[in-house]
């Protein structure tokens, strides 16, 4: 098993809230870096610390105390002290001044020397760092690279990129690489990798956490239409359902929600909210004539949601099936359209939004126990070549390979039209987030909605009361 960078920020900040502190990873990362010197090192060589200012540069200098006294260690930083990026980094650091271990600022690229080391560790660059080194980062690996010594990187050598193995412009060679929790698929083939340990609990990557909402942030230079433009399949003996899921897709940050709907209900769709273009079609059901149309419509958008509010009508599901056949974008279905699902022949990458009512009327597994539940519904997923988001008092996300639980909301969010919620800011989600990742943050973001409504009115909760606290879920503060 291997881990992208991108994952492990959100891994490592999910531990964090579950209160395994970064203080405690970064005491355990330390801890391995000094083994590894350990048994690269007799007693009394030297030891040279060349360290960045994020954290690869904090679990460096926690090696380094772990090391100082029976080896002569000096640590180099690259840079200013008051410019070290996290605080438990610069903790480390003033941790080093307070022990008396020999340390040196490196402002000039010219200025590092690191001697005649036995052992040089390379905490310079980690893993969220991409493209060619800067200075004075290119001059210490230059420099790491021609000393006569050991090398040992701390993560990942720096100067490669951790999820491609690529090097832009240059890298340190190391002898020996002690990556922490898991492989990065950038050292798959790395001759000497040590995989250490450092205590992130499995509920760090099993439960979704604050650190899933790290893969939301948006580039400033961003334009319309760069967050999707979600099209509502829905309505005909329904018409709250498909406003809400619009509503919600645009309050998770869709660009443009879009409800083609049934012409008889769709001045009463268009009236729940201004934002949505309403685009309604002939009849007071869908039916398979309109499916050419709604294909042509759905090419020039980028996730569709089909099923709030359809109905069960037999002509109805004939219309969903063809749909499906033909369309080969993404796509979440959402209530009736879901039993469908199993029979139909698909190039469409689906997300599926079922309860446990509705994944028993597709033919999948039931169990009341949250872990059965979900290596059945991986299994059941995989059956499906889809994304299954089965909701339940622990929602599981699975397609088959990758499986995420949430354990976010309450029972007060038994009330109809939750679901049509989580379905628009899943649709929103899919525009830009791979489907395991979008329905696992939907997951989360949803029941958080729902948590703080219960918290201010209590129970009584209206599926609307959500719509204005999905933004504050996804957006919100973030801090653990």
């Amino acid at each position: 098993m291997t881990i992208t960078a991108a994952r492990m920020a959100a891994v490592d900040r999910n531990a964090a809230a579950l209160d395994v502190s970064t203080k405690q990873l970064m005491e355990s990362s330390g801890n391995a870096l000094a083994r590894a010197v350990r048994d690269v090192a007799a007693q009394g060589d030297e030891v040279a610390v060349v360290a960045g200012r994020g954290n690869n540069g904090g679990d460096a200098f926690v090696a380094a105390r772990f090391l100082a006294g029976d080896y002569d260690v000096s640590v180099s930083l690259l840079g200013r002290p008051e410019t070290i990026t996290t605080d438990i980094a610069s903790e480390n650091w003033e941790a080093l001044q307070s022990a008396e271990i020999t340390t040196e600022r490196v402002l000039d690229s010219k200025a590092l020397d690191i001697g005649n080391p036995d052992v040089v560790l390379d905490g310079v660059l980690g893993t969220g760092v991409t493209g060619a080194p800067r200075e004075p980062e290119r001059s210490a690996i230059v420099a790491m690279n021609d000393a006569d010594a050991t090398v040992i990187s701390v993560d990942v050598p720096s100067g490669m990129d951790a999820d491609t193995g690529e090097v832009a412009d240059i890298a340190v060679e190391a002898d020996h690489v002690v990556t922490f929790h898991d492989l990065k698929p950038g050292l798959e083939g790395h001759e000497d990798v040590t995989v250490a340990d450092i205590g992130i609990p499995e509920a760090a990557e099993t439960f979704v956490g604050p650190g899933d909402l790290l893969s939301l942030e948006r580039d400033p230079q961003a334009h319309k239409g760069d967050f999707g433009r979600v099209m509502v399949i829905g309505g005909g003996p329904y018409t709250g359902a498909p406003a809400l899921t619009a509503q919600a897709a645009l309050r998770a940050g869709a660009d443009l929600a879009y409800v083609a709907c049934p012409e008889p209900i769709a001045d009463e769709v268009q009236g729940y909210a201004e934002d949505l273009i309403v685009e309604p079609y002939v009849g007071t059901r869908l039916q398979p004539e309109h499916v050419d149309s709604l294909l042509d419509a759905a090419a020039d958008r980028d996730v569709v949601v089909i099923g709030p509010g359809l109905g069960g009508a037999d002509d109805t599901r004939r219309a969903v099936r063809e749909f499906l056949e033909h369309y080969e974008g993404r796509a979440v279905v959402d209530a009736d359209a879901l039993q469908v699902v199993p029979d139909v022949e698909t190039d469409a990458e689906l997300v599926c939004t079922p309860h446990q009512g509705e994944l028993a009327k597709m033919g999948g597994p039931r169990s009341d126990d949250w872990e059965e539940r979900a290596t059945l519904v991986s299994e059941f997923a995989a059956d499906l070549d889809a994304t299954l988001l089965v909701k339940g008092a622990y929602d599981v996300v699975s397609d088959g390979d990758a499986t995420r639980v949430n354990r976010t909301g309450n029972p007060g969010m038994t009330v109809g039209g939750t679901g049509d919620v989580l379905a628009g800011i899943t649709a929103a989600l899919f525009s830009t987030q791979p489907a395991v990742q979008a329905a696992s943050v939907a997951a989360y973001a949803n029941g958080t909605a729902g948590d703080v409504v219960v918290d201010e009115q209590g129970y009584g909760l209206l599926a609307s009361d959500l719509l204005g606290e999905i933004p504050t879920a996804l957006w919100g503060e973030r801090d653990v």
